[in-house]
């Protein structure tokens, strides 16, 4: 096996403070650990370079995306066309390591045949397209929302570029069964995301409010944070906090309506991590049963009590009960139900011990060495 390997990353990995980049950069410390000399590739837009990058790489390279109107013209997807580099691809040519492409819109080389005899991993984070598409449907802005369908179908078409990868790594089980059928020629392997949690640490006890957490930024996030506020949180009375980056407008209105809910902008990692531990329940809603929501693997290693929609374990293997702290509801009676129980309950030791057995396959430790005999 090589101990090098390139990384070609969609945005600069650190701060660690947002789903996808979490993935890369706990993927780049256990690289680290494993004595692997990691050559980082970062496409740049609005983050700046890091020394603590460079202390986990034996080089990082920066690339400044070229956004602008002619990417948005492009038949590729703007996403893809904005990370183009002729730099990039001197850069790549300099080695012969293997290439590992995070997320679909690092993958413009892919079916270079200069690299036809490289080893080539393509890192799945969602099923782009559909991502996109779900997205669209909750965006608020029309012109946004015109550009994210139109994305959408590029992402579509684009996505045959995968048939030019030797490995998949899916982050998701229900994903990985959608890349063995599309394109069954590639080896693809199930591999969960890399995350900061080392082991499960949960506070025992009790805590007074419950919490919401994501990037609120994105449509996603914001549309479920509303959901639960116009359906579930105004019919209880215990404290709640929704916190998160950069909330919009309407959310913070929506928000202002209610004494008992209250809005933290852009808390710093040690404040969410101390609302993450403090919390006595964990709301977690998507409405995009794709890839695998860090938010929620955090709260299962950090957190108390989680109740969450189907759709946020979709293809996780992680399931509900008493057994684990951890359950699930569809319907908003089903959501107050659960939190009207749970916030009189503590939190026991033997529910700790079945959220540790149950979030085995996602411990760093192990996937590091799938990861390894991937490359």
């Amino acid at each position: 096996m090589s101990k090098a390997l390139n990384i070609i990353s969609f945005d600069v990995p650190f701060p660690a403070n947002y789903g996808g980049v979490i993935d890369v950069y706990y993927k780049l410390v256990w690289l680290k650990k494993e004595g692997i000399k990691v050559h980082l590739h970062c496409f740049t837009y609005g983050r700046s370079e890091s020394k603590e990058l460079e202390a986990l790489c034996e080089k990082v390279y920066y690339y400044k995306r070229g956004t602008g109107f002619f990417s948005n013209v492009s038949p590729l997807p703007y996403t893809v066309k904005s990370r183009q580099s002729k730099e990039l691809e001197a850069n790549l040519l300099a080695n012969d390591f293997p290439i590992l492409f995070e997320v679909l819109h690092t993958c413009y080389l892919l079916n270079d045949g200069r690299f036809k005899n490289r080893k080539k991993i393509y890192r799945h984070s969602n099923i782009e397209h559909d991502y996109y598409l779900q997205l669209s449907k909750s965006e608020r802005n029309i012109f946004k929302r015109i550009y994210l369908r139109i994305e959408a179908k590029k992402l579509e078409r684009f996505e045959k570029i995968i048939n030019f990868a030797d490995v998949i790594l899916a982050v998701n089980e229900n994903d990985a069964a959608y890349f063995k059928l599309h394109y069954p020629k590639v080896e693809t392997v199930y591999l969960p995301s890399f995350h900061p949690n080392e082991e499960v640490n949960i506070k025992q006890g009790k805590g007074d409010y419950i919490l919401y957490h994501g990037n609120l930024s994105v449509s996603e996030n914001y549309e479920s944070a509303l959901w639960l506020i116009e359906n579930v949180f105004c019919e209880v009375q215990h404290k709640i906090i929704i916190a998160g980056l950069n909330p919009p407008a309407f959310l913070k209105n929506s928000i202002e309506g209610y004494g008992h809910i209250q809005l933290i902008e852009n808390p710093s990692a040690d404040k969410m991590d101390e609302l993450i531990a403090n919390a006595q329940i964990h709301c977690l809603h998507t409405f995009q049963a794709t890839g695998l929501k860090l938010k929620l693997l955090n709260v299962l290693f950090k957190g108390r009590f989680v109740i969450c929609n189907p759709k946020m374990i979709v293809g996780t293997r992680i399931g509900s009960g008493d057994k684990d702290g951890n359950y699930m509801g569809s319907r908003p009676v089903d959501f107050i139900g659960l939190i009207r129980d749970l916030m009189e309950q503590n939190l026991t030791d033997e529910i700790i011990e079945g959220r540790r057995k149950s979030l085995k396959i996602y411990f760093n430790q192990e996937n590091i060495k799938k990861l390894l005999e991937s490359i």
